[in-house]
């Protein structure tokens, strides 16, 4: 087949092709950095027309053109699978929303559960010259989008680095309804925050001493899984893999320290596997047509059959808080949605199914208040409102800059006493209070 003349007859304008978007609709807007530029401004200039579209979509990292038009909640709904701070204004301003999910699911949750989308929009890499468009860094679940919507247009970005993959990381021509030329924009970077702190330093080191050679490494987002791969990077570890959801900038800085090879892992030897990722332009550079890398849907890398597979699987992941039941809050302030569930729960389940796996939690052991007082991240409960992101049987190893403890197998009066054994020693003596209270600290504890 000639897919540079099929490229030509579906090739078309930004404002030509937004035309499929009708009232009612459900519009998927992508993943990450694959969320539409040429298209979104198009369709922002369309919406005031319309009522009641719907978009899904999630991680933004900049504000669409769609959220400025005037009074969004009169004409759409955002649906997120997982919040960014943009996307936390929308909540605010009464027209975004998220929807709970367990990530590895969730390309199931298209083809099975919502099974039908109107129209799909997203940057995509140039086609190749087998007439494949590459995700880029967003494999994710965007193949079960294009496999359920009536109407898929992809905005051609020739920044978009070039993800190779195992399977699900590029749609074909023959399934593309439309092709958009884009502007072809800078891929949007996301930073790793400001330096480490003091506590970002104590508790990855807490975590890098029980890394042994040979282990296969999963880093959440946020400064402490930063500030463990930047540790990894210069430490003397050697012949790691990486099987994760989400590539960041440490991952890059691990492989080019020489420390990555992946000729332990029992699966996907020598590859570092990822759902998607974003980063620096380091990290796009370093993706881009690179076979040591692969890309794959989250129903293959988050899966924890798959995970267990892996011997010495380490997942390091982030929390909100931790309540002394062992339950941990990873995506809400209450009620309010900071963030998502996203994989933390696939990674946690699978790290400890696999032979020699540890998965960790980590935070800070207190956080400041508007009103400038230290909390504790260790609570009593949870807030009222907050979500259980992991269940009190599933954690393993919680690490504060105070310690880490292992909470498996722990009866109620043995975790409470572990988890205070790591709060900050200003909140000790209140939470044994609250223990006491709550019938889970034992007399004979150690105070």
């Amino acid at each position: 087949m000639d897919y540079t003349a099929l490229y030509q007859k579906k090739l078309t304008s930004a404002d030509e092709a937004v035309r499929a978007v009708k009232s009612g609709d459900w519009v998927d807007y992508g993943w990450c950095t694959g969320t539409p530029v040429a298209l979104d401004a198009a369709l922002a200039g369309r919406l005031p027309e319309l009522h009641d579209v719907h978009f899904r979509g999630g991680i933004l990292m900049w504000v669409p053109e769609i959220y400025k038009i005037d009074d969004p909640a009169a004409h759409m709904t955002w649906n997120s699978w997982h919040m960014s701070g943009v996307e936390r204004k929308a909540c605010t301003a009464g027209f975004g929303y998220y929807g709970a999910l367990r990530y590895s699911e969730l390309p199931r949750y298209y083809r099975e559960h919502i099974g039908h989308l109107d129209v799909a929009m997203f940057q995509v890499a140039p086609m190749d010259e087998h007439g494949f468009f590459s995700f880029g860094p967003n494999a994710s679940h965007m193949k079960a989008v294009c496999d359920v919507a009536d109407v898929v247009i992809v905005e051609v970005n020739r920044n978009m680095p070039r993800c190779l993959g195992g399977m699900e990381e590029a749609v074909h021509i023959s399934e593309v309804s439309m092709i958009v030329e884009g502007n072809n924009p800078p891929i949007a970077e996301m930073g790793a925050g400001g330096a480490p702190t003091d506590v970002d330093r104590a508790v990855a080191k807490l975590i890098v001493e029980e890394i042994p050679n040979g282990a296969c490494l999963q880093l959440g987002i946020g400064g402490m899984p930063n500030t463990v791969g930047s540790m990894i990077a210069e430490s003397d570890l050697k012949d790691l893999g990486v099987h994760t959801e989400m590539y960041v900038d440490a991952f890059v800085d691990i492989a080019r320290a020489g420390k990555i090879t992946g000729l332990q892992k029992t699966i996907d030897k020598g590859r570092e596997v990822f759902a998607f990722g974003a980063g620096t332009k380091k990290l796009y550079d370093y993706v881009d047509n690179n076979p040591a890398v692969m890309a794959a849907p989250v129903s293959y890398t988050n899966d924890a059959r798959t995970i267990a597979q892996i011997d010495n699987f380490i997942s390091i992941n982030n929390a909100v808080d931790i309540d002394l039941f062992g339950q941990v809050n990873a995506e809400t302030a209450g009620v309010k949605q900071i963030s998502g569930a996203g994989g933390q729960l696939d990674f946690v389940l699978g790290a400890y199914l696999s032979k020699g796996g540890k998965s960790f939690i980590c935070c800070s052991s207190t956080f400041q208040q508007k009103d400038g007082t230290l909390a504790s991240r260790i609570r009593p409960t949870l807030q009222d409102g907050s979500v259980v992101t992991d269940a009190r049987p599933n954690v393993h190893w919680f690490v504060t800059e105070y310690g880490k403890v292992c909470l498996k197998g722990l009866s109620s009066w043995q975790r409470a006493e572990a988890l205070i054994s790591v709060a900050h020693p200003d909140f000790r003596e209140s939470l044994i209070a609250d223990a006491e209270k709550m019938h889970i600290w034992k007399r004979s504890n150690k105070r």
